[in-house]
């Protein structure tokens, strides 16, 4: 039985300083990926993470692990699950939003689609928004039944944030334009492999 491990939070100036020795580990959808991400990220998807415990922890055999997304929580996330299997991980806080805001560079790979892709924070934000409106129009317009998908959609945003989980933030990384092509898994293991 592995013995789980707490992960660390480093903030940008402390990831920056040793981004030479980690093996960093990019956990948002293929498309935000795409957009931009810390030098030498491997892309991992958060959904993909427990797939990915063998390569990960073959990874962290050889140096310090950073696991990184758009905002922290998602790194969160996968580092306790991958702490949580005995590896030590660390998160970075606030995530690429915070890394390209101090001003550090990101990479942006030719070989992916790169088409302009909205964070997974800003599509939930949006699809929420449309739903309850959506719900509230029909309600006025067709039937009042049709509230309940507002209300549906408000239940989901409370559950989200006591769970800390978002079900819509899953389905919407499904989507084909959060899956572009050029990109694959089966890369980022062999890469975290050491091949």
């Amino acid at each position: 039985m592995t013995t789980p491990v707490t992960p660390d939070t480093l903030t940008v100036a402390q990831a920056a300083a040793r981004l030479d020795g980690f093996t960093v580990i990019d956990v948002r959808t293929p498309a935000e990926y795409a957009t931009g991400h810390l030098p030498g990220a491997v892309n991992v998807p958060l959904d993909q993470v427990k797939r990915a415990l063998p390569e990960i922890r073959q990874a962290a055999g050889r140096g310090d692990l950073l696991v990184v997304c758009a905002s922290g929580a998602r790194s969160e996330k996968a580092s306790g699950t991958i702490a949580a299997a005995g590896v030590p991980a660390a998160t970075l806080a606030g995530g690429t939003n915070a890394w390209a805001a101090e001003g550090q560079n990101l990479e942006r790979p030719a070989a992916c689609d790169t088409r302009a892709v909205w964070g997974m924070e800003r599509q939930v934000r949006f699809t929420a928004g449309t739903l309850v409106l959506l719900g509230l129009v029909l309600g006025l317009l067709v039937h009042p039944a049709f509230q309940l998908l507002s209300a549906a959609i408000a239940g989901g945003l409370v559950f989200s944030a006591l769970t800390d989980t978002c079900g819509m933030a899953v389905v919407l990384g499904k989507l084909p334009h959060n899956r572009p092509r050029g990109t694959n898994l089966e890369g980022a293991l062999a890469a975290l492999r050491g091949n």
